[in-house]
């Protein structure tokens, strides 16, 4: 069957593999759609690992239901792609997401389990979790991004009234802007490089505002309706600008929420949290009630999340469409893959 794998720096490969059986009591799933992901962009980006089939984000049917007993052959599907150990402190208290294992051999994200950019992959068991029948499967692939959102406003712990600042416009900063508003913050900015992104943030009603974060006033502006600096800022983007910008903006004791990923070391003004005392949190992918919980939003269309979605393409347009989100002048935040289109 057809992939599409890492194959060189921006570029990607066609390629043929096999097909999975399932082992271990693996779950063997036909996919419908797959997301590409910022992470994805990043390995892309490096060009390693030569050979990695992508594609953590995705929604698809059963064909062979491995050790699920409740699990039958055409059921729809999504699951975390993650493979924590369920045995150490972190998956005990219900954080699988920091567990030491939990990326070794996860879906998509490793060499030995190819993810959605392929028409069949194979999943643990335990994390696969049934689609309800009146979520779509471009909405089941949105579960895994939507889930990371909501663990970073989680993490903030917003509270009424709170003015929130979001760094980087892509699907987890208009997200996590998203689920800002829900939790009843009274001012939510979004900032971005890319202007196309920043006026849709506002478009699609999850921002109030937008700032271009290349105006050298940024930060003034910014924090031009707030007291002396925002409540919350939650930074997207993980570059040393964007991490700077997040220091300065927030309010003294503030919360500065590390969401954005950099493959390389990044630099910081460190005398800004120190003087300041803020509080700064890193935070990576979800916990599993988190994952469930967006699933259920979706089922009780509490979120609508089909309008974040801006194309569906099929495995031979992936590459044109890497290019595409990182143009910087694209409005783009979310494409789909069909594997089957």
């Amino acid at each position: 069957m057809k992939a599409v794998a890492i194959k060189d720096v921006k570029q990607f490969s066609l390629v043929d593999i096999e097909e999975p059986v399932s082992q271990n009591g693996e779950v063997i799933i036909d996919v419908s759609k797959t997301g590409i992901c910022g992470s994805d962009i990043h390995y892309w980006d490096l060009g390693e690992p030569k050979g990695l089939i992508m594609g953590h984000e995705f929604c698809g049917t059963v064909v062979d239901p491995g050790s699920r007993d409740d699990l039958q052959v055409g059921d729809r599907v999504t699951a975390l792609p993650i493979s924590p150990c369920g045995k150490c402190d972190a998956c005990v208290t219900g954080n699988v997401q920091y567990c030491k294992e939990t990326w070794t051999n996860a879906t998509g994200l490793s060499l030995g389990h190819p993810g959605g950019l392929t028409s069949r992959i194979s999943v643990r068991a335990d994390m696969v979790i049934k689609v309800p029948d009146n979520v779509s499967d471009e909405e089941g692939a949105m579960v895994e991004p939507t889930a990371v959102g909501l663990h970073a406003v989680h993490l903030a712990d917003i509270k009424v009234g709170d003015k929130v600042l979001v760094i980087g416009g892509g699907i987890i900063g208009l997200v996590s802007a998203m689920f800002a508003k829900s939790e009843g913050a009274s001012y939510v900015a979004l900032s971005e490089t890319n202007q196309a992104r920043g006026k849709k943030s506002v478009k699609l009603n999850v921002a109030d505002e937008w700032f271009d974060a290349k105006d050298p006033e940024f930060i003034p502006k910014a924090t031009a309706k707030t007291d002396d600096g925002f409540d919350i800022v939650i930074d997207c983007s993980g570059n040393s600008a964007a991490v700077n910008s997040a220091l300065m903006a927030v309010r003294q004791g503030g919360e500065v929420i590390l969401v954005g990923v950099s493959m390389k070391p990044i630099e910081f003004n460190s005398i800004l949290a120190v003087m300041r005392e803020l509080n700064v949190k890193g935070a990576i992918a979800y916990t599993v009630d988190e994952f469930k919980t967006c699933l259920e939003l979706m089922a009780n269309k509490q979120i609508e999340m089909t309008r974040f979605v801006d194309d569906i393409v099929s495995l031979e347009e992936v590459q044109k469409s890497y290019i595409r989100l990182t143009s910087g002048t694209d409005d783009a935040v979310k494409i789909l893959v069909d594997p089957n289109k």
